[in-house]
């Protein structure tokens, strides 16, 4: 019989909360989907959102193994991640997306739903089930192994993908109220942001090598 641990509860949803940070990835959604109409946000939101569920429920699940599996560490794991979303800020920083995706409107082959989706990378992958989000659904459920610990982790992690879908459908509010200029401002400084962020997943995972000040 399974029973609550109010105390566990409370540190995976604090742990969860922080690391997935629902609040801010609303302009990061607007970054990243720049011309997209409503329903189409609205899918590509949903679609990241389970895609990032089921990659987290298979780390909780078998944990460490999947990587190992295929003999990859979490660290090279975090460099990999890391060099990816510095690609990904690369294309904010220069407005690269944004030119791909109006000429791509241009052409009248053009599929909207199929072109640079950006719901699998990097919204789901690493934004959303990333280095930090795999390696915390892994080490929560290690800290309280067995059916119990699982149920109570999957919980708390659905509970928190599912505040984040409602919080990109919402940024179509931020959007307006920004306009055009505003939302171009924060791209950019977005895009800087996710640069620092990806340097600083390549730094943690060299660290584990023994290179970088985290090393030793």
């Amino acid at each position: 019989m399974m029973t609550l641990d109010i105390a566990f509860m409370i540190t995976a949803f604090a742990t969860m909360i922080v690391i997935i940070d629902p609040f801010a990835i609303g302009p990061m959604f607007l970054a990243l989907t720049p011309g997209l109409s409503h329903a189409q946000r609205r899918r590509v939101a949903w679609r990241g959102v389970f895609i990032a569920g089921l990659i987290l429920f298979i780390f909780a699940a078998f944990g460490e193994a999947v990587l190992g599996f295929i003999g990859i560490s979490m660290a090279a794991f975090r460099v990999a991640g890391g060099v990816l979303l510095f690609l990904t800020a690369l294309e904010m920083l220069f407005d690269r997306r944004t030119k791909r995706r109006e000429q791509a409107t241009t052409d009248p082959d053009h599929d909207a739903e199929d072109h640079d989706d950006p719901s699998v990378f990097p919204l789901a992958i690493p934004l959303i089930a990333g280095p930090g989000s795999i390696a915390s659904v892994i080490l929560l459920t290690g800290e309280k192994p067995g059916i119990e610990g699982f149920v109570t982790v999957m919980g708390i992690t659905f509970a928190v993908l599912a505040l984040m879908g409602i919080t990109m459908q919402a940024s179509g509010y931020l959007e307006r109220a920004l306009g055009k200029v505003g939302i171009n401002v924060i791209t950019r400084l977005l895009g800087m942001l996710l640069a620092a962020l990806s340097v600083q997943f390549v730094l943690d995972g060299l660290s584990a090598f023994g290179f970088g000040p985290g090393a030793g």
